[in-house]
């Protein structure tokens, strides 16, 4: 009897610990939620879209006027010397965490940076108590007042007791990223304004921000900002979720202060100094390859994989690709092999990709893919955006929805078999190509097939011959075409025509259906 009074003690304490336990973790989920609502409703998205209508209803000022003359006539090295102090970063003890770069140099435009919790909206006051000075002097010019230039998260990407730099916001309204075991290479921009234009680019700025403190065991962080420019105002949220790959969900919402016929959606900025196809390499320079990114990947509304390798043009290239949305698009350094760089500091093999995926309906538009000839690889000569075919008016507003993603080009988007490499070898007026297509699809499915070559060359060249043969090394196939060029008739400024460029289509199929991505070639005289 005393052994059943016992248990039936037992069970009771028992389900009292459950129902506690129980109602303990609804009232923390509830807790975990209501603080969440609270925190979201101190500033919400809404809120930003409002300041951006309301600015776009006032003239655009310029910040940064009344800066000291030490920082408007700082130049790299000084500019780089000033260091922040990792013991201020914000919620340092944190997953998150968040450092801030010093205006000068380049970056003469002060931000206001503003932090949400559960107390509210702050503001991070600039002190130089932040950074670390090499040249003492400078201190002595600075205000209080002075603002930021911009900010950089931290996150333990690679490893878990480490807070590795995960994302950049720093310079007009430019910011980066990486996934797991990546380094810094290409950019991304909040928007693009007359790029590739006559009466030259308008460069719109973040001049707010908003981060939303995360919670301790938050694995994505929200920021929102406020863009401005000269025709243009805007609202963004950014949704960051860092892992192998780093995915970024962005909303904006855009007012026209004036009349804008171009605008670029979601653009990307890389470099390409020269590679493969480039059908040179520098007396002086002793890597083989130089480039962030070596092509623009398209996956077009019609579902086709488009892949267009870069190059660094004699003059100002521009190419359009497809009507209509895509279903994504972005420039890829698919060639992440060392060998191939050879270069110790800038570490090209660990430049991530990035891929556009837009979300909703844009409209009518296209992608448009701008390269610009450049010699050296100081700056960024490839830029890639979707373009709206619709120009804007002021008072007008439009929103754009789509996400980031910062990966490996191992990981590539095209199901289909890829452009592993693409080879130019120039013979007087002769070129001969030289593609090299691999994929899963060569080692499985069409592993005992021949597949065939379909060919499109626009003016300006003819095919002398082709051939195609098993590439026994990486179980694909490598195609080489002979290209006869036609020579081109100069102008009275002994220059050719700019209509003169020949462009090339070419893929692999079975039978009439295709098993490749479509490589796409543009020539230049």
């Amino acid at each position: 009897m005393k052994v059943v009074r016992f248990y039936q003690k037992m069970t009771v304490v028992l389900v009292w610990l459950l129902s506690f336990l129980i109602f303990s973790n609804f009232s923390f989920a509830a807790k975990e939620k209501q603080d969440k609502d609270e925190w979201s409703s101190r500033v919400r998205f809404q809120d930003i879209v409002a300041k951006a209508k309301s600015l776009s209803k006032k003239p655009f000022q310029e910040a940064g006027q009344d800066l000291p003359d030490a920082l408007k006539k700082m130049t790299y090295d000084p500019w780089r010397s000033i260091r922040f102090k990792p013991q201020n970063s914000l919620w340092k003890n944190e997953r998150f965490s968040l450092q801030f770069f010093h205006l000068g140099f380049l970056y003469q435009r002060p931000v206001i940076v503003n932090y949400i919790d559960q107390n509210g909206t702050h503001q991070i006051p600039f002190s130089t108590s932040l950074f670390d000075y090499a040249h003492p002097e400078i201190k002595s010019h600075l205000t209080k007042d002075l603002g930021f230039a911009g900010f950089r998260l931290h996150y333990p990407l690679n490893v878990s007791n480490y807070a590795d730099e995960l994302a950049v916001f720093l310079g007009a309204s430019y910011f980066r990223a990486l996934g797991r075991g990546q380094l810094y290479g290409m950019s991304a921009r909040g928007l693009a304004i007359n790029t590739a234009q006559e009466d030259g680019e308008e460069f719109p700025v973040f001049r707010e921000f908003w981060v939303v403190h995360p919670k301790i065991r938050a694995k994505k962080i929200r920021i929102y900002a406020l863009l401005d420019s000269n025709s243009v105002t805007g609202a963004y949220e950014f949704l960051i979720e860092p892992g192998d790959e780093t995915k970024m969900k962005v909303n904006s919402v855009l007012f026209f202060r004036k009349h804008v016929s171009k605008m670029g959606i979601a653009p990307l900025n890389s470099m390409f100094l020269y590679g493969k196809n480039s059908g040179f390499k520098p007396d002086n320079d002793f890597r083989p390859e130089v480039h962030d990114s070596d092509g623009l990947l398209v996956h077009d509304h019609s579902g086709e994989w488009i892949w267009h390798p870069l190059v660094n043009p004699s003059r100002l290239l521009v190419n359009a690709f497809g009507g209509g949305v895509p279903k994504g698009f972005g420039l890829t350094q698919r060639d992440i092999n060392f060998d191939h760089y050879q270069d110790l500091e800038a570490r090209y093999d660990l430049r991530p990709s990035v891929w556009v995926e837009p979300k909703g309906n844009w409209g009518a538009g296209h992608v448009e893919l701008v390269q610009i000839p450049m010699d050296s690889d100081y700056n960024d000569n490839i830029v890639a955006y979707w373009a709206p075919e619709q120009a804007f008016e002021p008072g007008q507003s439009v929103k754009y929805a789509y996400t980031l993603s910062w990966y490996w080009a191992r990981h590539d988007r095209s199901p289909e078999g890829l452009v592993n490499a693409t080879r130019i070898v120039k013979k007087a007026d002769e070129l001969m190509f030289v593609l090299d297509f691999t994929g899963d699809i060569f080692k499985k499915e069409l592993k005992d097939t021949t597949p065939s070559a379909d060919i499109w060359i626009g003016n300006g060249a003819h095919l002398s011959d082709r051939q195609l043969f098993k590439n026994t090394v990486t179980n694909g196939w490598r195609l080489v075409l002979h290209v006869h060029v036609e020579p081109v008739k100069l102008n009275a400024f002994g220059l050719p025509p700019q209509k003169s460029a020949t462009e090339f289509r070419v893929f692999l199929k079975d039978k009439n259906s295709p098993v490749t991505e479509t490589w796409s070639y543009t020539l230049l005289p």
